[in-house]
């Protein structure tokens, strides 16, 4: 089965009230159409994670970010590829997140989380982010 690297932001920020929102995408293409999804995509020959992280952020949501800790490597079999997806947190350095290349956005609090339909890879990312949330918020 064909392996596909790939690499995913965390974008988060904070509210007026400092409770953190984490940024989520719509996809808008491909076999995946209308899942939702962090931000991110393939990491090409000769570059690391973080500046693959870096480069689909720019194409993508014409948005720079600063690359943090890692969070997660999921490592998910689809149907017809295996996924080895490695998630970063982010922060927006400049930039207004102009989608792209996706359908929709939008930013979530830990309560929000389930409320969109993530794909399956996700899943696994979304409940690391909500222990990491919760931690944070004690």
């Amino acid at each position: 089965m064909k392996t596909v690297r790939v690499v995913a932001a965390v974008i988060k920020a904070e509210k007026e009230n400092g409770e953190p929102i984490i940024f989520a995408t719509q996809r808008g293409y491909g076999e995946f159409k209308d899942g939702w999804e962090f931000p991110g995509g393939k990491i090409e020959a000769e570059e690391t994670p973080q500046e693959a992280l870096k480069r689909e952020i720019r194409e993508e949501l014409d948005t720079e970010i600063s690359v943090g800790e890692p969070i997660v490597t999921v490592e998910y079999d689809y149907p017809t590829f295996h996924l080895s997806m490695d998630c970063f947190w982010a922060d927006v350095v400049s930039g207004d997140l102009v989608l792209r290349e996706h359908e929709a956005a939008k930013w979530l609090t830990k309560e929000e989380l389930d409320s969109v339909e993530w794909l399956p890879a996700d899943v696994i990312v979304v409940e690391k982010v909500r222990r990491a949330i919760s931690y944070s918020n004690n």
